[in-house]
């Protein structure tokens, strides 16, 4: 079943922009870590979003891990602490579900000292088993266990969400 369309997702992530924007206003940069492929691509939009509405530049990188298994690779982040050093930092995910990867996806960001750390998700589903509140959400779903969420967000006529 479909829950988001692609107009949805454009909506939902232009309102999402506005509330960052609108929270970090008095921020010069700040700096979107994407997780794994689709919360990279979620975050590139949401940074380009960003930086129209909010006439900025901010900083893009990407978070690595394993899912199913965080503790069995090396987590990694592909932006210098050093440039993430006082900025403020958008932790970017297409869903989150337990709370799990994006708990481990702290990891790399605990190397550095950033000013602020937040989170921002396409949809929220309610199983959180770890201490992660999203702070910027497109939408809140509670669903079951046994439900999957798959989010299509690559090509760009074709984004959609569904519940499966």
């Amino acid at each position: 079943m479909k829950i988001l369309n692609h107009q949805q997702i454009e909506q939902k992530l232009k309102r999402i922009a506005y509330e960052i924007l609108e929270s970090n206003f008095n921020f010069k940069k700040l700096c979107f870590l994407g997780i794994n492929n689709n919360g990279f691509t979620f975050a590139r939009l949401l940074q380009e979003q960003y930086d129209l509405v909010g006439n900025k530049q901010s900083i893009l990188g990407k978070i690595t891990l394993n899912p199913a298994a965080p503790l069995d690779s090396e987590i990694s982040l592909n932006v210098d602490d050093k440039t993430l050093n006082n900025k403020n930092v958008i932790l970017v995910d297409d869903v989150a579900n337990t709370g799990r990867t994006l708990f481990y996806a702290l990891t790399p960001i605990l190397k550095f000292l950033p000013k602020k750390v937040e989170v921002a998700v396409l949809i929220d589903r309610k199983h959180k088993m770890f201490p992660i509140k999203a702070d910027y959400v497109g939408l809140s779903l509670a669903t079951t266990l046994d439900e999957n969420i798959k989010v299509e967000i690559k090509k760009e006529s074709k984004r959609a969400a569904f519940l499966q």
